[in-house]
């Protein structure tokens, strides 16, 4: 039983506000979900991790540290009687004011000018550099449960970000712990984050790695399946390597990965539904879904909130969202609400996909495929929720019985 959170704001966010301080964070989620009965919520211990995209610009121009090319002022001569004190400076500190018509006052130095075309080159390439690793996210993980990772609290209060993925891991797959399998992963400004499991995926597993290209094959650093369903994604776009993507562009990307990922399951004769809870950023456009492929069971749990700001209300971590107009400056999307207001969270339909653009607009689309079930189909009601809580994926807002524990606390 995953969980995972996406904050996207106009305005950056102290990340403790989100994983650490609110009674209800995605930490205290790692061991206290409020999505199932006491007797059945297992941990999520199998580490974290944390994304975000540095808020601060790109510092622009290139910048070339060397000696100015302007000589000095000459020595001044004999000072006159009582002018000793003006003149007992050196030249070297002495303020001398550019005359307001100089036609060079304006004129900006080329940072390039007196570079060798190598030493040139070199300086272009490293600013190139700079641009790119300033667009690409910046991810900590850990093996170690979130809510004893002293790092994780300290780095919490100092970080501020627009747009957030926090995630704590249950894993669902034979082998140690290891950071490498740990969410988000990131490739250039892209970043991703699963919750669910692609069943029977060891069945696929050789398809999908046949389907990529060689880059695509050899990057991944984990064996986890969703790691691979991010390399799907990653092939279903027209240059992954693209610093700028519409909306479009990555909401038809992730349509195309859950087809085809359903195509492999139909062709290797896999019969139990797959849970595929995907999230992905490029920084700008958030793409999210809540899916299963099946008719009949719902779905893991997916959340959203919206408004104008997300305060603590009480002391204890007591937050809420407050919407005081219609713009949107925050929206957040996650497994488990982060308070215990139902008027601050709307639940996400069964095979739907939420798109935040950058320009804050939130839309819902169906994926309409074999296992759409549209909402005039009585059938659309009588969806189980069995199959995701019978492995681990929980439904709903808190069960009476949990919100009776929280208040008696």
């Amino acid at each position: 039983m995953c969980r995972f959170l996406i904050f996207k704001g106009t305005e950056p966010i102290q990340l403790s506000h989100l994983v650490t301080r609110p009674r209800h964070s995605i930490i205290n989620q790692a061991f206290e979900s409020k999505l199932r009965m006491p007797s059945s919520r297992p941990m999520n211990a199998d580490g974290f991790g944390i994304g975000w995209y540095d808020p601060l610009p790109a510092p622009g121009g290139l910048t070339v540290p060397r000696a100015t090319n302007i000589p000095a002022p000459p020595e001044p001569t004999t000072p006159l009687e009582g002018d000793q004190n003006k003149h007992s400076m050196s030249h070297s500190t002495e303020y001398i004011p550019t005359p307001p018509n100089d036609p060079t006052h304006d004129m900006k130095e080329d940072p390039l000018a007196g570079l060798t075309n190598k030493s040139a080159e070199i300086l272009k390439s490293r600013e190139k550099e700079r641009e790119l690793e300033n667009e690409r996210p910046c991810l900590f993980k850990s093996i170690h449960p979130a809510w004893s990772n002293a790092n994780l609290t300290r780095l919490a209060e100092k970080i501020r970000s627009a747009l957030v993925f926090a995630h704590v891991r249950a894993s669902t797959m034979a082998g140690a712990p290891s950071e490498d399998n740990c969410h988000p992963w990131m490739f250039d400004n892209l970043m991703w984050m699963h919750n669910g499991e692609i069943n029977d995926f060891k069945k696929i597993k050789r398809a999908v790695q046949q389907s990529l290209p060689e880059e695509l094959f050899l990057y991944p650093s984990g064996y986890t399946d969703s790691e691979w369903a991010f390399m799907i994604f990653l092939s279903k776009l027209k240059d992954p390597h693209a610093r700028n993507f519409t909306h479009v562009e990555l909401r038809d990307a992730m349509m195309e990965t859950i087809r085809f990922i359903n195509k492999l399951s139909k062709e290797a004769g896999i019969t139990g539904p797959s849970l595929m809870n995907f999230v992905v950023t490029d920084g700008k456009t958030v793409i999210a879904t809540r899916y299963i492929s099946s008719r009949t069971s719902e779905a893991s749990s997916l959340f959203f909130s919206s408004g104008t700001s997300f305060d603590e209300y009480e002391e204890g971590g007591l937050y809420r969202m407050t919407k005081a107009d219609k713009r949107e400056n925050i929206i957040m999307v996650a497994s488990e609400p982060l308070t215990f207001e139902r008027s601050d969270w709307m639940e996400v339909k069964t095979n739907t996909m939420i798109v935040i653009t950058p320009k804050m607009n939130l839309l819902q689309i169906p994926i309409i495929d074999e296992f759409w079930v549209p909402p005039q189909d009585p059938a659309h009601l009588t969806r189980s929720r069995d199959f995701a809580i019978s492995i681990g994926f929980g439904h709903g807002f808190a069960s009476e019985q949990a919100r009776k524990e929280d208040e008696s606390s």
